[in-house]
């Protein structure tokens, strides 16, 4: 998420379109989008015992 903020924050510098050309895109917000699922997933699931 913060990387994500940092581009889009800084998106109005021309350099940051032609470095970061697949930045908002469809497909990269959708495999971003995945990855909270996945995470919010984990963290849901019951923890782990040891003993």
């Amino acid at each position: 998420m913060h990387y994500s903020a940092w581009l889009a924050r800084r998106w109005d510098d021309p350099a940051f379109p032609h470095s970061f050309p697949w930045f908002g895109t469809e497909r990269y917000w959708g495999d971003h989008i995945l990855a909270l699922r996945e995470q919010m997933a984990a963290l849901n699931e019951e923890p782990l015992k040891l003993f």
